[in-house]
């Protein structure tokens, strides 16, 4: 397996808590730490559970040097991914987007035209790093709708950091 940039990747194994109980919080928690180490490798800051305009959320969200959004979706059960009729939303609010998958689950599923492989990315991760299997396709947000992005993104950021140190600003707020 190669990364994106061309260097080979170590094999990955399936997470310990994806083999003791696929679909559980940990695993997806363990394909998120994996996923968020790679993107750090390739310039990109990640957050968890980014909430976004019209109700969703991200479970991670990235931005690199330039600006430039990434919006990855993370399965780690067959019936989530096949289930999941919202994820198109996410579209709108990045550059690029990903799906990421324990290592060991089956990503024939991904081919199909319902997921748009044409656009769409696939990551495969473990608790401890994560290789890119099919690049996704950059299709740049028009500028209104990135500074919307991106200043949401800034402020979700900036709160979390207040919380961690005042946990009582959040009553503050304007």
């Amino acid at each position: 397996m190669f990364y994106s940039d061309g260097m080979l990747a170590a094999p990955l194994a399936p997470p310990a808590a994806c083999l003791d109980d696929p679909g559980s919080p940990l695993c997806a928690a363990e394909v998120a730490r994996g996923v968020t180490r790679m993107l750090l490798r390739h310039g990109l800051t990640a957050m968890a559970e980014v909430p976004l305009d019209g109700g969703r959320r991200a479970d991670l969200m990235a931005i690199d040097a330039r600006g430039n959004l990434v919006i990855v979706e993370i399965k780690v059960s067959r019936a989530d991914l096949l289930g999941d009729g919202k994820w198109t939303d996410y579209l709108a609010h990045c550059d690029r987007f990903y799906w990421a998958l324990p290592a060991g689950f089956d990503l024939s599923p991904l081919d199909a035209a319902a997921f748009l492989p044409e656009r769409t990315g696939v990551i495969v991760a473990d608790r401890y790093d994560a290789a890119i299997v099919r690049e996704a396709h950059s299709t740049p947000l028009a500028a209104p709708a990135r500074k919307r992005c991106t200043l949401a993104f800034a402020r979700r950021a900036a709160w979390r950091l207040i919380a961690q140190t005042d946990p009582e600003a959040d009553g503050l707020a304007y």
